[in-house]
């Protein structure tokens, strides 16, 4: 024990901890940090009899590390040294070194904020960064600073920024520690492209197993790739003197001993291990470490408030920790499945938990700590403002908050339940309607592995999870259904701890039974208000929260009216549903009558072209039932016609003749002075509320929209003095000298047009002019025969120019028609001759 390199740093650590209320110590692995450091601080005069906590990320770290820090004072765990975690704790009135699992120290805190009878809190292998331990960090830091100033905390950690922690501890002095790690060479093994990672795995523990001494400890990114990589393995040749032993964190805890345990003398171990080996633990005989790179991780989607579980590389810090532990007890090696090129590129550290997982249990703790804005506290990493906000927003519909965002009673109880806020929020409410332990099933099958896959699974329907339980349990373990009997036997263990909890915090009466399997949908719909579907064909469902979800169309859930989608997958524009169950739809009526909203809404029925009214009952943006009511109002059904106009265009308004040449007057004047109103089509759709809106009072359909006095509409954008100035600037009709009021085309705004005979303006010297004489109009010359035979805008440059050329034209083509030698002294005339 006193050879451990960490032993050289006690005394410095002692001091500093002496005079200082926080420490960050920084060891590097084999430093016998995480056991001889509580050990060696117990009897420092400041402990003063009290308890030391010390938080571990891993309830496997955990237990071993109270177990063995027992052993060194020849004891067992739960004498001076115990642990705490949930579901399983061994303490007594003698503990002294509580080893505990992050969420159980937030639990202290939250019943006694100043722990009392704790002088020391350490945070073990804090690089983790999991959610529960900033969470843990934060909290103790304003414990510290309002209610024990005497409360020491210390940070320790293998790989760590110091100097930010220090900081965060206002100033705590650091202590850096040298390992104990053996010498291990790195071998870059990639696999050949797209090549299966079972069978890229197998190779290379047969490989490490020809070439290398020792035990072999394998890290997958989940139990998914265990369970394949075992398979692979056991289907080959392996030495008859091999065992392979799996480890993760809901392996049964005799299980996890024995991967944990040395081998029996002569015979070689394969540890198939997730990321719970990578910390924290060292297992005996272990010469080689073979990495896949990969590990598993829940990352919360702020695009659609739910969480998924993404397979990600790890980062450079998690393969140095990997490769550390075949380096703990001798030399060894690490065989890396990947390449030299592609460890550069890989992210320095992984991403905080805080920045990516749900926060909905974070906010609940908060607010149960009177902390509703996260800002009032000290984080290493703020919890992220989007993510935040749909967390407190999933906590109000579950009825854990407030409007305010305080802590309401019910948010109370579902924290003292301990689960997540979804699966708590159920356990209560079921236990009101006598179906608590169908509930706690429920709740088991979906922290836990689904024990039913494959092709025989029932596909998605959860129902089905929760029956071939039941027949588990009522046969007492014989009858699995054709399950995964390791999964339905720790959904059942879940279960049995789920249903002591909620007997403890509510009152449940004998005559609660789980057979009434009708009754999951509903309860689901508890849990997850925001994940309630209405089919809409073809397996795709809207979901309540607003989100589109699909299931394939050969699943029996597909064709039900109403689901709960309980697990979905975030990828892509619609989500895969993986874990649904059907709910009724009286059901929903009847029990979330709490969030169900009335909507009123007048809408355009594109069928009978005209506007009409509804009553909708809406459970969040799904409509369970609907029904007509009196007529809308005017201004309501004016409001709807004109969002039918502008979505569908001008062309929908009464357009005649008169009314065009209006709005093409009017282009005319706006072209010439932009103060005037603008009439295109963008400029009067957008302006509709003030010309159109008006007009459309008392108008309920299309038909009645085409009887509109659209040239009134139109007028009405224009004052008396605007009235005045359109007749004079923009007139309909232009004399000429024959007589004849000739309308002028203003279809061009830019050039408008007055189309005369060619005869009509004799004796006429200039072109005519409009827009106060700024605009001379553009002339089209008429042959008698209505044809244009000149188009100009300079009446005097045609009179002494293009004139006698187009009167021989006409002369020879219309002999019996009037044209004289001199345009600008004849008698103007509509007729073929002048009247003398």
């Amino acid at each position: 024990m006193n050879t451990l390199p960490i032993m050289q740093v006690m005394p410095e650590l002692k001091t500093i901890l002496a005079a200082s209320s926080s420490a960050v110590l920084i060891a590097e692995p084999g430093a016998g940090k995480t056991t001889m450091t509580p050990l060696a601080l117990l009897d420092e005069p400041w402990m003063k009899g009290r308890t030391m906590l010390m938080l571990e990320p891993r309830r496997l770290a955990a237990r071993a590390a109270a177990v063995y820090m027992a052993s060194c004072l020849g004891e067992q765990a739960g004498q001076t040294v115990g642990y705490r975690m949930r579901m399983d704790s061994k303490t007594g009135p003698e503990t002294r070194i509580i080893v505990v699992t992050e969420g159980v120290l937030t639990r202290m805190l939250q019943d006694d904020p100043s722990l009392g009878d704790t002088g020391l809190v350490i945070f073990d292998e804090f690089h983790e960064r999991s959610l529960n331990a900033d969470l843990g960090l934060a909290l103790s830091l304003e414990t510290q600073a309002v209610l024990r100033e005497d409360l020491k905390l210390l940070v320790m950690s293998a790989t760590l920024n110091g100097e930010k922690v220090s900081a965060l501890l206002g100033g705590a002095p650091v202590v850096r520690c040298p390992g104990r790690v053996f010498p291990v060479e790195t071998v870059y093994a990639p696999p050949a492209a797209a090549t299966p990672l079972e069978k890229a795995a197998g190779t290379a523990v047969r490989r490490a197993l020809a070439e290398q001494p020792g035990d072999i400890l394998l890290f997958l990114p989940g139990e998914r790739e265990i369970r394949r990589v075992e398979s692979e393995l056991r289907s080959g040749t392996l030495p008859g003197n091999v065992a392979l032993r799996p480890l993760y964190g809901r392996l049964p805890q005799a299980e996890q001993d024995s991967a944990v345990a040395p081998a029996v003398e002569g015979r070689r171990k394969v540890v198939l291990a997730t990321s719970i080996a990578e910390t924290s633990l060292t297992i005996e005989g272990v010469r080689t470490v073979i990495d896949s790179g990969l590990r598993r991780t829940q990352r919360f989607s702020p695009r659609t408030g739910m969480p998924r579980l993404e397979t990600l590389p790890i980062s450079k810090a998690s393969a140095e920790q990997r490769r550390g532990r075949a380096g703990r007890t001798a030399p060894g090696v690490c065989y890396r499945l990947w390449s030299r090129e592609a460890h550069d590129r890989l992210p320095e550290s992984d991403a905080p938990e805080i920045l990516e997982a749900d926060l909905a249990g974070l906010a609940l703790e908060l607010a149960l700590w009177g902390a509703r804005d996260p800002a009032r506290l000290a984080w290493l990493d703020a919890p992220p403002p989007a993510p935040y906000a749909q967390a407190t927003a999933l906590l109000r519909r579950l009825g854990a908050l407030d409007a305010a965002g305080a802590v309401t009673p019910h948010g109370r109880r579902m924290a003292a339940l301990g689960a997540h806020p979804r699966a708590a929020h159920m356990l209560l409410r079921a236990a009101g309607l006598g179906a608590a332990p169908l509930a706690c099933r429920l709740a088991a099958l979906l922290q836990e592995r689904d024990p039913l896959r494959g092709p025989a699974s029932g596909g998605c329907d959860l129902t089905l999870r929760v029956e071939a339980l039941l027949r588990y349990e009522a046969s007492a373990g014989r009858d699995t259904g054709g399950g995964d009997p390791a999964a339905l036997r720790a959904a059942a263990r879940a279960s049995h701890a789920l249903e002591a909890q909620l007997r403890s915090a509510a009152p449940l009466s004998a005559a609660d039974g789980a057979a009434d399997t009708s009754l999951c949908g509903l309860l689901l719909s508890f849990a997850y208000p925001d994940r309630i579907g209405q089919r809409r064909g073809a397996g795709a469902f809207l979901l309540s929260g607003g989100r589109g979800a699909a299931m394939g169309e050969n699943q029996h859930l597909a064709r039900e009216p109403y689901i709960v989608a309980v697990s979905v997958d975030d990828k892509g524009t619609q989500s895969r549903i993986m874990l649904a169950a059907a709910v009724e739809e009286k059901d929903l009526l009847e029990h979330h009558a709490d969030l169900m909203t009335e909507l009123a809404e007048v809408y355009w029925d594109d069928d009978s072209k005209s506007v009409k009214a509804r009553r909708k009952a809406m459970l969040g943006e799904l409509t369970l039932k609907e029904s007509g009511h009196e007529r809308p109002s005017p201004e309501e059904a004016a409001r709807v016609l004109m969002g039918v106009v502008s979505g569908e265009g001008l062309s929908q308004l009464p357009w005649d003749k008169g009314t065009l040449q209006l709005r093409e007057r009017l282009a005319f004047m706006h072209r010439i002075d932009p103060a005037w109103p603008d009439v295109s089509d963008d400029g009067l759709t957008g302006s509709m509320e003030e010309w159109l809106l008006p007009f459309l009072h008392g108008c309920r359909s299309l038909r009645e929209v085409q009887r509109l006095p659209l040239r009134e509409a139109l007028e009405s954008m224009l004052d008396w003095e605007r009235k005045r100035r359109l007749d004079q600037d923009a007139p309909t009709h232009i004399a000429v000298p024959s007589g004849s009021r000739i309308a002028v085309d203003y279809s061009n705004p830019a050039a408008p047009v007055l189309a005369v005979k060619l005869q009509e303006m004799f004796g006429q010297r200039e072109t005519p002019r409009i827009g106060n004489g700024r605009v001379p109009v553009l002339l089209h010359l008429l042959s008698p025969a209505r044809r244009p035979v000149q188009v100009t805008a300079d009446l005097a440059s045609f009179w002494s120019n293009a004139y006698f050329e187009v009167k021989k034209d006409l002369k020879g083509r219309y002999p019996k028609h009037y044209w004289p030698e001199d345009p600008l002294q004849a008698i103007p005339t509509r007729r073929t001759r002048p009247v003398k």
